[in-house]
């Protein structure tokens, strides 16, 4: 199944030290975090915000929170920022929402982490519904060379 999954490929050769869960369809977060093992917190989801024509980035959200535009567009010094629609999103990462995973995306992007992402264990996604790599959220940060900022506000 690996060598089908660009992002378990991906995450095989990052190096990290990670361990993959798989699970069914869940319908909620706190389905997700107690199919994974991990408190809600913990599972980071990847969105795809879009700065301008052709420049995507990733911003890695905890679970519980949401990406606050205000504090983003602040970070990133524009005016305006928005989600690409789920095709767009597939177009530029390789995936379908609900799977999108910086890691095996087609396009290489930016990424911008949440501050909460950092000194623990995370659960992110793996590129396919139901399959996620739990890791440290220190190396993830470092290996994506992410930009950690404060970007988010609770859910």
């Amino acid at each position: 199944m690996a060598d089908h999954n660009p992002a378990l490929r991906a995450l095989a050769e990052s190096g990290l030290d990670h361990e993959v869960t798989r699970h069914g369809r869940v319908g909620s977060l706190a389905e997700a975090a107690a199919a994974r093992g991990v408190e809600p917190s913990a599972i980071v989801k990847t969105m795809v915000v879009r700065r301008g024509e052709g420049d995507h980035l990733f911003v890695l959200v905890p679970g519980d929170r949401e990406i606050s535009w205000p504090k983003l567009r602040a970070l990133l010094g524009v005016n305006r920022i928005s989600m690409p629609d789920a095709e767009a999103a597939r177009e530029v990462t390789g995936y379908e929402r609900g799977t999108i995973t910086p890691f095996g995306s087609r396009t290489a992007l930016p990424v911008v982490a949440d501050e909460r992402v950092t000194g623990r264990t995370v659960s992110i996604g793996a590129g396919a519904h139901g399959l996620a790599a739990t890791v440290s959220g220190d190396e993830v940060v470092a290996h994506l060379q992410a930009q950690v900022a404060d970007v988010t506000d609770p859910a």
